[in-house]
This record gives structure tokens, C-alpha cells and sequence, in this order.
């Protein structure tokens, strides 16, 4: 699920370390961010919500994709995880977000 996260005062890693996201770096091809925050409590990656952000400094805004990755992929090489882009999880992940972002604006 897409959706734009405003960061007015703080640097966005750092905001999302907050919301329980670990930054995993930079994409290779894209450049944008990725963090994970999992559902497993601790003894698995998987589930996991995942996002890719991409950051525009100027407007202090992000562009973000969150989706869930319900286990990891099947073969190397290969991106297939049974990722969910939409439904009840994810729209309830965006809002918690949001409300946390607004809250520290």
C-alpha cells in the first residue's frame, strides 16, 4: 500500500526506528530505504511488515510502500514472498504510522 509520510523534524530512519521499523540500508537499483518491523515476536523474520521509502529531503516527505511478508522466498535469486500490498493489516499499519508521525510534527 502506498502512501506519503511527512517527517517535518526529525531525519525519517529515526522516526521509523520509533515505530518499531529496523532500517535494512538502501535498495542496490533504486536507492530507496527499506525497513522491517516483525510480527514473529523475536524468533522469526517472517511475518513482517516491509517498506520501501523514498526519500525527498526538500519536502521533508517520503514516499512509501508497505506490504507484508508472510514468509521468505521460496528460491534464491527469486523475490517471490507471499507479499500482501493491500487489506485490513496493512491499511491499519498506515494509519498507525501516520498518527505517529503527526504526533511528532
Amino acid at each position: 500500500m502506498r502512501f506519503e509520510a511527512k517527517f517535518p523534524k526529525e531525519n525519517f530512519p529515526l522516526l521509523m526506528r520509533r515505530a518499531g521499523y529496523a532500517p535494512e540500508g538502501t535498495d542496490e537499483k533504486t536507492g530507496e530505504w527499506r525497513f522491517s518491523r516483525y510480527l514473529g515476536g523475536g524468533r522469526s523474520r517472517y511475518p513482517r511488515f516491509h517498506m520501501y521509502c523514498g526519500m525527498k529531503q526538500q519536502e521533508r516527505t517520503a514516499s512509501c510502500n508497505l506490504h507484508i511478508d508472510q514468509r521468505q522466498p521460496s528460491y534464491s535469486g527469486v523475490s517471490a514472498h507471499s507479499g500482501e500490498y493491500e487489506g485490513g493489516l496493512v491499511e491499519a499499519e498506515v494509519r498507525r504510522i501516520q498518527a505517529m508521525l503527526e504526533k511528532e510534527a
